[in-house]
């Protein structure tokens, strides 16, 4: 399969969001079934809230490793495989009656996903010409914030429209369609050769990739540090009865901020960077200034969710363009950083909920954004450097310098 210089390859780019979607259902739709499941499964609906635990920690133990042992094969068949791994997993997951079965699956399915999401941005960025790397990523990661925002509520409606059982066969199917439809219309990539291929610690020293890393890891506790208590405190401003309506706007809004990602990181990533993170600052001090008024919550609830479509692909594209033809690996430690994030943000703010109340929780969000931002903006050499054209007047000698 060949592409011709300056083409868009839109159908397999959206193959991978398409995979990406799913995945990401795989992963948030037990949330909204989880009575149904835990009688299901004869287990408690904590007990099965753990699925989503499990999944998560799969993600967090394999994608490094995963990632860095499958680094040699050809790059087309192992995505089709990680599709494959989360089409069987739900399709098992629709037949077993056992907990502990559908725990290990579950627990698969997160290690076939963190190898996933460490593929994805790499080789949608692999499809296409310099220019348009940035349109390329956002277009393949749209399937993120579309399971996010509306995951949750469409598990939940499907499980009643067709029992929790045929939910999880009906992704599973669809899985398997779309590891064919991969396997049809993107373009296969060799492997690394174990001649040029990096090694583990190099990649990580890599310059730059240390700063992306830490940006990425304070971005995601500073959000779930609030995000996990967005209930109680929606309900502090008046909004209980409008929690479901406001956090779907606030998933509009997501999908928003990652239409805007595609237009501008080409443009201007450290921009974006900086941007976007000094906008989940404010965002937070608006929370903490304005929470009880409602009107003004739901407003920043735009900016917050906005703010959230840019960052996964900004922090993605920043890592890719650091690490190279080792953009794999770095971007499984993307993925382990953001999910460690997530668990870290989560224990924060349920630490800061029950000493200070949910008042507190948007000030310690936003001072962890602020200092995101301050890293962001002191890594100017690699890891967030200035525009090409920008810097295209340096001499040559500088230029290499600064690289």
């Amino acid at each position: 399969m060949t592409r011709k210089r300056g083409t868009f390859p839109l159908g397999g780019l959206l193959a991978l969001a398409t995979a990406g979607f799913l995945t990401m259902l795989t992963e948030t739709v037990p949330a909204g079934l989880l009575g149904d499941v835990g009688r299901g499964l004869d287990v408690s609906e904590a007990q099965a809230g753990q699925l989503l635990t499990v999944y998560a920690a799969g993600s967090v133990i394999a994608a490094i490793p995963l990632t860095s042992l499958t680094r040699g094969l050809p790059r087309r068949p192992l995505l089709v495989a990680t599709v494959a791994v989360v089409a069987l997993v739900n399709i098992l997951t629709a037949v077993s009656d056992s907990y502990a079965l559908t725990m290990a699956t579950r627990l698969v399915a997160g290690m076939g996903a963190g190898v996933q999401w460490a593929m994805i941005a790499g080789y949608a960025m692999r499809l296409v010409d310099e220019p348009v790397k940035g349109r390329a990523l956002a277009v393949s990661m749209a399937g993120v914030p579309t399971a996010l925002a509306f995951g949750v509520p469409v598990g939940t409606y499907a499980g009643d429209l067709l029992g929790w059982r045929y939910t999880f066969a009906v992704m599973g199917g669809l899985a398997l369609l779309v590891a064919l439809w991969i396997h049809t219309t993107v373009r296969p990539f060799p492997g690394e050769e174990a001649a040029t291929r990096m090694p583990l610690r190099r990649v990580f020293l890599l310059p730059g990739l240390v700063a992306i890393l830490a940006s990425a890891l304070l971005f995601e506790v500073g959000h779930m540090n609030l995000y996990t208590y967005v209930d109680p405190y929606l309900r502090r401003a008046g909004l209980g009865d409008a929690v479901s309506p406001v956090l779907l706007a606030f998933g509009v809004a997501a999908m928003a901020g990652l239409f805007a990602a595609g237009a501008f990181i080409d443009r201007n990533l450290r921009a974006v960077v900086i941007g976007t993170l000094g906008l989940f600052a404010a965002c937070m001090a608006l929370f903490g200034l304005l929470g009880t008024e409602a009107w003004p919550v739901v407003v920043v609830m735009f900016g917050w969710g906005s703010a959230l479509g840019l960052a996964p692909t900004m922090f993605q594209a920043a890592s890719a363009r650091a690490a190279g033809p080792a953009a794999d690996v770095a971007q499984s430690m993307i993925v382990t950083v953001l999910n460690a994030g997530m668990s870290i943000g989560s224990v924060t703010g349920g630490v800061a909920l029950g000493f200070g109340g949910v008042a507190v929780l948007p000030w310690i969000s936003c001072a962890v954004f602020v200092l995101a931002a301050a890293i962001a903006v002191g890594a100017r050499r690699n890891a967030f450097p200035a525009p090409v054209t920008a810097r295209a007047a340096q001499p040559e000698t500088e230029r290499e310098n600064v690289a």
